[in-house]
């Protein structure tokens, strides 16, 4: 028999590190439960969230708003086995307590609450920010879009534990100006000032609360943003990565924040944008 190489050894000690951490990372949502809210079709970040959850171990609820989107999403949450698909429109304190009382008839706990909603009138998303967003647009898109997430979170909240965590999506026109984007973007900045301010409070019983501030994609809410077709054509070119993202990059990015990996991140808004965010000057000529 041949002596053993010691680098033969190192090697194979190496190979079987890589295994342990591959194999530690299989199932990171195993024995979790998640409330998905935000699904409206295939192209939706909230359904790549939950494709994502539920490969790595997930049981999963969903809702939606009214017997229109109920026909969307109920084909798309029985594919994954949904342990309930409930109506709820988080405008109506009923609705969201309504929810709660369903999820308790299937679950005594929910791990994980996704915050995938944001609306704001067509009307409100195209031409002069001043000229456009009237009272009652103000009040739909901060109703809708920011208020929801604390609404959502404290009627949850008696269900989860320490170690549960909340997640919502964001935009970058939180931060800066995006034409016609308009009041979204404002709504947009309290959901992230909100989030901070419900990780405080929720800290003291252990659960996290973060937020994912997603790149220009496809969706049906992107859809009625004037000129976001050429903003996607437009936007790979002035990323450091040279690209656009795609729906799996934010659930992946929901799997870190709301697995162990994230275990004391909390907080934070978390750019998955192709380092969109951090370029000023796109060229000085």
């Amino acid at each position: 028999m041949s002596p053993i190489d010691p680098k033969d050894v190192e090697v194979t000690r190496a190979r079987m590190e890589a295994d342990d951490v591959r194999a530690s990372y299989g199932g990171l949502m195993r024995g979790k439960r998640a409330v998905i809210t935000g699904v409206a079709n295939d192209r939706s970040i909230a359904w790549a969230i939950a494709q994502a959850f539920h490969a790595e171990g997930a049981e999963l609820v969903f809702t939606y708003p009214g017997e229109a989107m109920e026909r969307r999403v109920r084909p798309l949450a029985e594919s994954l086995g949904a342990k309930a698909i409930l109506d709820c429109d988080v405008a109506k304190d009923d609705d969201i307590d309504r929810a709660v009382a369903d999820v308790r008839k299937v679950w005594d706990r929910v791990d994980v609450l996704v915050h995938s909603i944001g609306y704001a009138p067509r009307e409100a998303l195209a031409g002069r920010f001043a000229d456009v967003t009237t009272r009652e647009a103000w009040r739909v898109a901060m109703d809708v879009s920011a208020y929801s997430l604390v609404g959502l979170a404290r009627a949850f909240k008696p269900l989860m534990r320490p170690g549960a965590s909340i997640v919502s999506l964001s935009y970058y026109g939180a931060e800066k100006v995006v034409r016609n984007y308009n009041v979204m973007g404002v709504a947009k900045a309290a959901l992230e000032c909100s989030t901070r301010y419900l990780a405080d409070d929720l800290g003291a019983d252990g659960i996290r609360v973060n937020c994912i501030s997603a790149g220009p994609l496809k969706t049906l809410a992107a859809a009625g943003i004037k000129g976001m077709r050429d903003m996607l054509s437009e936007n790979a070119e002035r990323t450091p990565l040279r690209r656009n993202i795609e729906q799996e990059d934010c659930a992946r990015a929901a799997l870190y924040l709301c697995s162990d990996l994230g275990k004391n991140v909390t907080g934070e808004v978390l750019h998955v944008d192709a380092g969109q965010n951090i370029v000023g000057v796109v060229s000085m000529g």
